[in-house]
């Protein structure tokens, strides 16, 4: 590096690690203006902040080219979770190599005493995160009395996390004179109010990212049925075969979910979520490093942090809550010039959120349906084609080569070969087919172009659904699903979209069953027309385990006569209860009439409906 206002051990650090030239937010920091003052400074995942805030704090640290003495910290660098607390301190660690920096880290889940102890033998730099920071500030074993400069990364993390507390209690332990720089993705009301109150005359910089997205990502938008989110997920993963991929749920019991169906599918996966021990944790990131698997599935909160080598594929199951964690997910992939792709899962009644968060995001996606069964097949043949194995040849294995070849033939061979291909992946999934909910753009131009529409003798009253008309529309026609486009199922007939190309196979009118027809229509119809009023749909026979259905009701007396009540007493019973001899307590204008209990007088009763009337009271019921 040749930048002047580098410090010579920092430049050959870097110049070991490679760099060629600095990124626009390395070069933010370095400016003349912002030389020795606070700084709020907006960066995204990935910008290379860690050594921009390393490379600013030098001035603070250094004296001339080396590190001096220090019995107490001078640099302390706060981080909201362990994961990038370890980073930060592996950076800095290899950038103040050569002036032979001693870095300390306090984070959760470590060994206290060796914390301590790391401490006590004094430490240049600190980097740890909010919780342990203040345990050991309390505790006696950690004195910034001497600090000069404080770094706090991901300040929007860690306050959605609820570190604000420990943050307040860190920095009012450190000398109100010393240097302090935020570093946030984003800056929300709270951090201003932070970076207010514990920094002085700040400057604000904007690094490139903020303001747009980031350039090496490329957004996707995929709008599926309800019933097709997994399979489509399923499909997304093996279409691109990343070599790290990660997907984010709302909640835990999401990330489980979808654990146990990629397991049963075989994909290689292990899950981050708030249930895990830091173990657990330790064991699945590493499992993701060293290969053994490929996927990994997160919630928002276990995520942060984490930095995951060759990351490809960030694919969203559930949107994103707003703009900023759309963006702090996706900026987990394309980093330093390489690319990645940041894909979102949108049901139909998702749309409309999906379009305002991209638009309040100022990301642009590419929207359209998820991948086939037959797209997923056709990458995969691809790959399969261009296998190292299949464009250059091995001496060494020449002889058993062609003992294969003379015994099984070149054909047993290939089909070998293409078979030991697919079953070392998971099979696609076959999605349905639908798109009433999509964007505008989508329901204006199909994927595959232009189309003809086709009205269907059957809809909701036949129980048509998309996933039984589509193969019989494959059949009648012998077409594949990519040359339907939408299927709007409607009360008592449904509309598809065929690929102009194929229409002509149906002709104008087509029988794909016996009382199911398939008939062109000239133009798009109604979809938007509703059912008319009173429209419903008819009960089912209890054999398909619906409500039997009701016999139709009679329109004149004559087709059904009144029903006539039945009396509660023949007049023969009327008359032979009334010319029995009358009993104490009995009443003759009631058929049986009843007793009255023994050694109380007649119509008495007691808190009964027909008990005797309190003094000076109303008469009740049973003496009127």
């Amino acid at each position: 590096m040749t930048d002047k206002t580098i410090a010579a051990p920092l430049a050959a650090a870097l110049a070991a690690k490679g760099y060629a030239s600095l990124t626009s937010v390395q070069q933010a920091v370095l400016e003349s203006d912002a030389e020795g003052r606070d700084m709020l400074v907006s960066a995204q995942t990935g910008s290379g902040k860690t050594v921009a805030f390393g490379l600013a704090i030098a001035p603070q640290l250094l004296d001339g080219d080396t590190l001096p003495d220090a019995s107490a910290p001078l640099g302390l660098a706060i981080a909201p979770t362990r994961e990038l607390a370890l980073q930060v301190a592996a950076e800095l660690g290899w950038l103040y190599a050569h002036a032979g920096a001693r870095i300390a880290t306090c984070v959760g889940g470590m060994d206290y005493r060796n914390e301590r102890r790391a401490l006590d033998r004094g430490a240049h730099i600190v980097v740890g995160t909010p919780g342990r920071l203040r345990d050991h500030i309390e505790r006696g074993s950690l004195d910034l009395s001497g600090l000069r400069v404080a770094v706090l990364d991901e300040a929007d993390e860690m306050l959605d996390l609820g570190f604000r507390d420990d943050l307040e209690f860190i920095l009012q332990a450190a000398p109100a004179e010393r240097r302090t720089l935020m570093f946030s993705a984003t800056v929300p009301p709270a951090i201003e109010h932070l970076a207010g109150t514990f920094q002085r005359d700040a400057r604000r910089i904007v690094a490139q990212g903020e303001s747009r997205q980031h350039g090496d990502i490329e957004y996707r938008a995929f709008n599926v049925a309800a019933r097709d989110r997994e399979p489509a997920i399923f499909n997304i993963l093996r279409l691109h075969e990343a070599q790290t991929a990660i997907i984010f749920c709302k909640t835990r019991a999401n990330v489980g979910y979808l654990l146990a169906r990629m397991a049963n599918r075989g994909f290689k996966a292990v899950a981050l979520s708030g249930e895990l021990s830091q173990q657990e944790r330790t064991h699945a990131l590493q499992a993701l490093r060293d290969g053994r698997a490929q996927v990994c599935v997160a919630t928002d909160v276990a995520a942060r942090g984490i930095d995951l080598p060759g990351l490809e594929l960030v694919i969203h199951a559930d949107l994103p809550t707003n703009p900023d964690t759309l963006l702090h997910r996706s900026g987990r992939t394309g980093r330093a010039g390489a690319k990645g792709i940041s894909a979102l899962i949108v049901l139909p009644s998702e749309v409309r959120k999906a379009q305002m968060l991209l638009k309040r995001a100022r990301v642009d996606a590419e929207w359209g349906p998820a991948p086939s069964a037959d797209d997923v097949r056709a990458r995969d043949d691809t790959r399969m084609l261009e296998h190292p194995a299949l464009q250059s040849a091995s001496d060494d294995d020449a002889a058993l080569a062609a003992s294969l070849l003379d015994r099984f033939g070149a054909e047993r061979l290939a089909q070998a070969f293409v078979s030991l291909w697919r079953a070392e992946r998971p099979a696609p999934e076959e999605l349905t087919v639908v798109q009433d909910r999509a964007p505008a753009a989508a329901r204006e131009r199909p994927p595959f172009g232009e189309a003809v529409w086709f009205r269907l003798s059957v809809g909701h009253t036949g129980r048509a659904e998309a996933r039984w008309l589509l193969p019989k529309i494959c059949e009648g026609g012998g077409i594949t699903r990519d040359a339907i486009g939408a299927i709007r199922v409607r009360q008592d007939e449904t509309f598809v979209q065929i690929a102009a190309a194929q229409a002509g196979r149906f002709g104008q009118r087509m029988e794909l069953e016996p009382d199911l027809t398939m008939q062109r229509i000239e133009g798009e119809p109604d979809l938007d027309r509703a059912p008319p009023s009173g429209e419903r749909r008819p009960p089912r026979d209890r054999a398909d385990g619906d409500r039997k259905t009701p016999a139709p009701r009679a329109e004149t007396q004559d087709q059904a006569p009144a029903k006539v009540k039945k009396p509660r007493w023949t007049a023969e019973e009327r008359a032979a209860k009334q010319a029995r001899p009358e009993r104490d307590g009995a009443r003759p204008d009631k058929p049986g009439g009843f007793r009255a209990k023994p050694g109380k007088p007649a119509g008495a009763k007691d808190r009964g409906k027909f008990a005797a009337p309190a003094r000076g009271g109303k008469p009740r019921k049973g003496d009127r």
